[in-house]
């Protein structure tokens, strides 16, 4: 018997169960069978640093230098030694000089002084805080002080943020600009990247056409094309178009052989359910291919496919836009980030709170197209369901925040409770 689901536990969800004999894959499953196949690619460039931006470590990056490489001010101030600062205050120094950023800043202080120093200079030898600015009073060619500052205030010790020898990013990191500006910090020119990945795509369907051409009865723009263009538009990813194609076998393997001839990863939309038109099934295991999963207990989106042919992996995407978006978003784009030896991947989730009431019929893990509304009085964001079939809604989903998770097992939504969600970051 199974146990009874709350969500009183919002991570719960039977997605990562195997299936019993005769049911659909589960996400879990069916994620984990394609990144089982998915191999990262082993060939690497060595890439200038400014070149590199978005792309994959293929080695982990050690720091040739400490950071800070030697200590420096804080803030703009006065470099001082507090043993001068004899007695009860208030102190007048006399000034010995300045030194900002970019000085040597080598000269030693002079007994009984102070130098003028500014943010991000080396602090001279000899001096053991910086007293800020807004601290002192000038006095001509002399500081006053009115309070003693503490042991090393003010100054960024050399070493503090990162020491000489530590990893500073290991690799599968893709070079952000967070990870750039650290690079760039330590004095790395260039860094050694994975190949980018070679994705494949068609859109299957002889019903599509190029978007603004004119239509015939029966016919419809391409979305599908647009859709992967926009998801494979990264710099890690070499996308490669093959276009729209047919719902003739003949011309569906081809396009497979040919994708899967160059690519890494095949991509299609279309054509792998169950109807008399749906040919990728069959043409798959023609052109000599394997099949792993076939259909997911997924909402929307269950007539997915992941495979392999030669030495490409396969992923077969539902016609639907709606529904290919969301099996991309929630496996298609993991395998990809897996072949392209990312490490760092994987959509972000957080808790939310149901600002709506629906029953629901439980037995597939559902991802629902939602908005963000307002905090509650804990700091948790609400979440509103602007429909509930949402399959063929395309224009819904382009105003949608991100996809409420919702555990296969449930089969009420209640108002406040609470929900994983998926936060669009496009």
């Amino acid at each position: 018997m199974t146990s009874p689901v709350t969500l009183s536990d919002p991570f719960y969800c039977d997605c990562d169960a195997d299936p019993k004999p005769g049911q659909l894959v589960s996400v879990g499953v069916a994620l984990n069978r394609g990144l089982a196949l998915a191999a990262p690619v082993e060939q690497s460039e060595t890439l200038p640093l400014d070149k590199a931006h978005g792309r994959v470590l293929a080695d982990s990056v050690r720091a040739g230098r400490s950071l800070p490489m030697f200590d420096n001010a804080a803030m703009d101030g006065y470099a001082v030694r507090r043993a001068d600062l004899a007695g009860k205050g208030p102190w007048r120094l006399p000034l010995a000089g300045r030194v900002a950023a970019g000085d040597p800043g080598d000269a030693p202080l002079p007994a009984g002084a102070a130098f003028r120093i500014f943010t991000g200079a080396p602090v001279p030898p000899g001096c053991d805080a910086v007293v800020a600015q807004e601290r002192t009073r000038p006095e001509g060619r002399a500081v006053r002080l009115e309070q003693r500052p503490r042991r090393g205030e003010n100054i960024r010790r050399a070493g503090d943020d990162l020491a000489v020898g530590a990893e500073i990013m290991p690799a599968g990191r893709r070079v952000s600009p967070r990870v750039a500006a650290l690079l760039a910090a330590t004095g790395c020119g260039e860094v050694t990247v994975r190949r980018r990945l070679r994705v494949a795509f068609f859109n299957t369907g002889s019903e599509l056409r190029a978007p603004g051409a004119p239509l015939s009865p029966g016919q419809i723009w391409n979305a599908n094309r647009a859709l992967l263009r926009g998801a494979l538009a990264l710099p890690w990813v070499k996308a490669i178009d093959i276009g729209a194609v047919p719902d003739r076998p003949a011309r569906l393997r081809k396009a497979l052989e040919q994708a899967s001839r160059d690519a890494d990863l095949v991509v299609s939309t279309g054509g792998v359910s169950v109807g008399d038109e749906d040919h990728m099934p069959a043409v798959l295991s023609a052109a000599g291919g394997t099949v792993q999963v076939m259909k997911v207990a997924m909402k929307p989106g269950k007539p997915l496919m992941i495979g392999r042919i030669g030495k490409a992996l396969y992923l077969g995407l539902p016609g639907n836009p709606v529904a290919a978006f969301v099996c991309w978003h929630v496996i298609g784009a993991r395998i990809a980030e897996a072949l392209a030896g990312i490490t760092d991947g994987g959509p972000r989730r957080i808790i939310v709170r149901a600002g709506f009431e629906r029953a629901r019929q439980p037995g597939r893990c559902e991802f629902l197209p939602v908005r963000l509304g307002d905090y509650d009085g804990h700091g948790v964001r609400t979440v509103n369901a602007m429909a509930f079939e949402v399959s063929h809604r395309v224009a819904l989903l382009a105003q949608a925040d991100g996809l409420l998770l919702i555990p296969s097992e449930t089969d009420r939504i209640r108002q406040d409770d609470m929900l994983e969600f998926i936060p669009f970051v496009d």
